[in-house]
């Protein structure tokens, strides 16, 4: 049974937040068993990665090894060494674009630095204990750059996916598609071919046989075709000269602190997505298995994993929600399986990497485009653009800024117009709450009759549970509604009373909580009762349409009334 007091919770030791779960995992017995379904898993991951990380080291203009090299050095410690048991680490999209514009700026040496740097900077962040943090980043901003990075990396592909011949392709996004219009005589359209089959082989696969790996099969039926038909098209061999089949010796890279100080921007950026980005894939796992990761030991091992990765001369890594997720589904249950798709990566290279370069580059083109969708979530970008006029501004600004000027303006803008709008929407709260100034809060106790709603529970029925919910819900403590569920003890209940009369405000990361909220409550059979919505919350909720028409699902007034409805429906 909850209890809406606060429970303080046995303390332990400060190490035990940056203890790896592979540890975890070993002195919980490790087996037979279990390293079969990992070695499974492992395979099929790798299967994945391998076409992805070339795919999107290409993107981010450089050679396609560095992206297995990432794979192989990061992806295994990531996985070593994090708070996560499913996690799979490597080189993703949202690094495409601050990784184009380092390397276009400052060549590959200075990427190897900023990455360096950006390490450096997780692991100080894992040890400030700063994972806790990334409940403060709203679900808009999130959504804002991550769309935006989508549409940059699809325009980064127009030139492949055509077969245009350019000789230099511009950073600016409306200077790269002027070069690809200037350079429209150009097309090839047998390049054009491949990269429309393949990703109409894509579609067909996801569509019709989604457990079989279309990034595979469409890179290894490409490659055979344009070898036996002698397709004309771009290849890995031909613009890059394959790729080498061992792996380089770590160097340091030169530093001064003038080249420090030009790149802590582009650090600072890699630091944040992927302190973001790999904590927001740990969240995705909790919530397919039901596990708890460890956020703090996750930054340190990303910051360890991109350290590496520098060394060897790779590009930035982070967690990989799609990866991560298909490591679950094929029946992870350790952080080995993110340790063997790393091993399986290295095997390719050392016995299969002249084969790598009969890949042709509209294949993967083809990859980068569903990428690119994924990355978009078209979905969300659209119920966002439902909720209240501030968060869409805030969405819009940073999707906008993300494409036409860079992604740490995106960031930074888009965090700010946020905090600012929290702080206005705070300031409007007094009214909100119809006569009862938040100063009285602290006299709740005195001035309150000893039966005003604190023996909540007294009345309860078997099998009903209940909630009260107090201040606004925002991007800051929206994690309070998972938080709940994960506390419950034993049996699921067959109702659940969540008590809102007490929210003023609820923004768009709010209004998401509730939905993850019914989501799952609903999954495990139990009806939702929710009481006292005030009028900002219903709005909002209403705007983008959580609640409505939902099984399972009712709305009451106060909470005797749904205390009324709970009993009711016990005894009918």
């Amino acid at each position: 049974m909850l209890d809406t007091s606060p429970v303080p919770l046995p303390q332990s030791p400060a190490w035990h937040l940056f203890v790896p779960k592979l540890i975890t995992v070993l002195r919980e017995g490790y087996g037979l068993r279990p390293f079969r379904s990992d070695l499974i898993a492992g395979l099929t991951v790798a299967i994945v990665a391998l076409p992805l990380a070339m795919a999107l080291a290409i993107a981010s203009g450089t050679t396609p090894d560095k992206g297995l090299l990432t794979t192989v050095i990061a992806g295994f410690l990531i996985s070593a060494l994090g708070g996560s048991r499913f996690q799979i680490g490597g080189p993703t999209g949202a690094f495409v674009v601050v990784v184009f514009n380092v390397i276009h700026h400052h060549g590959y040496d200075g990427l190897v630095l900023a990455t360096l740097m950006a390490g450096v900077m997780l692991l100080i962040a894992g040890v400030a204990r700063f994972g806790y943090w990334i409940k403060y980043i709203p679900d808009p901003v999130v959504t804002g750059f991550t769309s935006g990075i989508a549409v940059i990396i699809f325009s980064s592909q127009v030139g492949d996916i055509f077969g245009l011949s350019l000789s230099h392709v511009p950073a600016d996004f409306i200077a790269k598609w002027a070069a690809f219009w200037d350079a429209r005589s150009s097309m090839n359209p047998s390049a054009a071919a491949v990269a429309f089959g393949a990703l109409g082989v894509i579609i067909g696969l996801r569509r019709m046989a989604p457990k079989q790996p279309g990034f595979l099969i469409v890179v290894a039926g490409a490659s055979l075709l344009v070898y036996l038909l002698h397709i004309p098209v771009d290849t890995i061999g031909s613009r890059f000269g394959g790729i080498p089949n061992h792996l380089p010796a770590p160097h340091w890279p030169e530093i001064t602190f003038g080249h420090l100080r030009e790149l802590l921007p582009s650090a600072v950026t890699i630091a944040f997505l992927a302190g973001v980005e790999s904590l927001l894939s740990a969240i995705v796992a909790d919530g397919m298995t039901g596990r708890r990761h460890r956020s703090n030991c996750e930054l340190v091992a990303q910051g360890a994993a991109n350290i590496a990765s520098a060394l060897f001369g790779g590009m930035p890594a982070t967690g990989a929600i799609a990866r991560t997720a298909t490591n679950i589904r094929s029946g992870a249950r350790s952080p080995v399986a993110g340790m063997l798709h790393a091993v399986f990566v290295l095997m390719f290279i050392l016995f299969l990497a002249p084969l790598a370069s009969f890949i042709p580059m509209a294949s993967l083109a083809a990859i980068l485009v569903v990428v690119a969708w994924n990355m978009a979530e078209i979905e969300k970008f659209r119920t966002l653009m439902r909720a209240p006029r501030g968060e869409q501004m805030v969405l819009l600004l940073t999707f906008g800024l993300t494409v036409m000027v860079d992604l740490t303006t995106a960031i930074e803008a888009g965090v700010v117009v946020a905090d600012i709008l929290f702080m206005h929407r705070m300031s409007q709260t007094q009214s909100t709450e119809a006569g009862y100034p938040m100063w009285q809060h602290d006299e709740d106790d005195f001035t309150r009759a000893p039966n005003g709603g604190y023996n909540q529970r007294d009345a309860l029925p078997a099998g009903v549970e209940v909630f009260r919910l107090r201040g606004p819900l925002f991007f800051g403590n929206a994690g309070r509604l998972a938080d709940i569920l994960d506390a419950l003890i034993g049996p699921w209940p067959a109702k659940f009373i969540l008590v809102m009369n007490e929210v003023p405000i609820l923004d768009a990361t709010g209004a998401g909580a509730v939905g993850e909220f019914i989501r799952r409550c609903r999954a495990h059979g139990a009806e939702i009762i929710i009481c006292g919505l005030q009028t900002q919350p219903q709005i909002v909720m209403n705007q983008m349409n959580i609640g409505q028409n939902t099984a399972k699902l009712q709305f009451t007034g106060d909470f005797p009334s749904a205390l009324a409805l709970a009993r009711g429906g016990n005894s009918s």
